[in-house]
């Protein structure tokens, strides 16, 4: 049996594992997934497992997308491009980094046919922030990010800023603010989120954050997971065929039950 695992600080909020077993049972493959909770030092050490065979396979997430890659001896050209890795596979005895976020993302704007994207802002600048703003740059879109420190840089703003903003058309939310279990929390303060068109908050635990109860138009980051699981597991086992649509609501019914 094939082992695969998910790499990050606190696993406790995720569908990861959920999402991956139903993959497997989709296309009747003999694996596992597992949650790995670990801290920045034990990186090299998975990677090694990996290397080892004892892996097949890695998930990253939060707070680790950016600093795996110095692990890697390859990364394949999407993910440089984006900046950050989620998804490691090994081919002759090498490890390689894609990038499977931009890919899910992809799929929510497509799945709620979210086109004509102007006045974007993305909060945050870390790993997934990457993947969001490459994807809707595919869309034409000319996406800003928000940070707490613009620290100068280009096409960065602080809070601040966007709340002298009129008009926001798309917010992404990509911090983990209003995650499990602060659920009561939001990244904006309520008078900026009324000017908010439309949002995607990449969160998906729970699956209407306080930032989405305050926008009309507004949808949660399930159906990327689902989506990058599905592109990582083609990347691992090739020729597999997942329906996104039926996992993602097997998913929420396991959630509401």
């Amino acid at each position: 049996m094939k082992k695969y695992g998910l790499l990050g600080k606190k696993l406790g909020h995720s569908y990861s594992k959920i999402i991956h077993n139903l993959i497997y049972e989709q296309n009747n493959i003999d694996a596992s997934y597992e949650l790995i909770e670990c801290d920045n030092h034990e990186l090299k050490k998975y990677i090694d497992y990996l290397r080892a065979g004892k892996y097949a396979g890695y998930n990253v997430t939060i707070p680790y997308k950016i600093e795996i890659m110095k692990y890697l001896d390859e990364i394949s050209d999407e993910a440089k491009k984006i900046g950050s890795v989620n998804t490691i596979c090994v081919k002759d005895g090498k490890t390689i980094g894609y990038n499977t976020d931009y890919y899910g993302f992809l799929l929510t704007l497509d799945e709620y046919n979210i086109n004509n994207i102007n006045e974007c802002y993305i909060l945050g600048t870390g790993g997934a922030s990457k993947a969001v703003y490459e994807a809707i740059k595919s869309k034409d879109g000319d996406p800003i990010y928000v940070s707490r420190n613009k620290d100068g840089k280009e096409n960065v703003i602080d809070y601040n800023d966007l709340a002298k903003i009129s008009k926001i058309d798309l917010l992404v939310n990509t911090t983990p603010v209003g995650m499990y279990p602060n659920v009561n929390q939001m990244p904006i303060d309520i008078e900026v989120a009324k000017r908010v068109n439309r949002c995607i908050d990449i969160i998906f635990n729970p699956l209407k954050t306080m930032l989405l109860t305050n926008i009309k138009k507004s949808y949660n980051g399930l159906l990327m997971l689902v989506g990058q699981a599905i592109k990582a597991e083609e990347i691992w086992n090739k020729g597999i065929n997942s329906d996104y649509l039926w996992i993602y609501e097997k998913v929420v019914q396991i959630i509401n039950e």
